[in-house]
């Protein structure tokens, strides 16, 4: 009989399969996450806006400057264990100040 693989052997494997990501918003509170490398961000964006009683259309999600699309996955972003996770209150409206002549 072969020996079972100790807890530090399996260990490894699981630990790829997730992923740990700090979301941290422009008053620099951080909320840590633990999510699978193929799960749709939308999951965490969803557990995010419920956690801080924000609307997820009110916001956005970036990581290393590119916005973050609800499809999108860890391993598609190419994000690394501990990266962080910017997020943006989106403003409404605006408009470019034209001078009066």
């Amino acid at each position: 009989m072969s020996p079972s693989p100790s807890a530090e052997e399996r260990k490894p494997a699981s630990d790829n399969q997730s992923i740990n990501l700090r979301v941290v918003d422009a008053n620099h509170q951080e909320v840590a996450f633990k999510i699978k490398r193929h799960t749709p961000m939308k999951k965490l964006m969803n557990a995010y806006c419920q956690k801080q009683g924000k609307a997820l259309d009110s916001v956005r999600f970036i990581a290393d400057g590119t916005r973050i699309n609800p499809e999108d996955t860890p391993d598609s972003l190419e994000l690394e264990e501990d990266d962080m996770i910017q997020v943006e209150v989106m403003q409404i409206g605006g408009s470019t100040m034209k001078s009066l002549k």
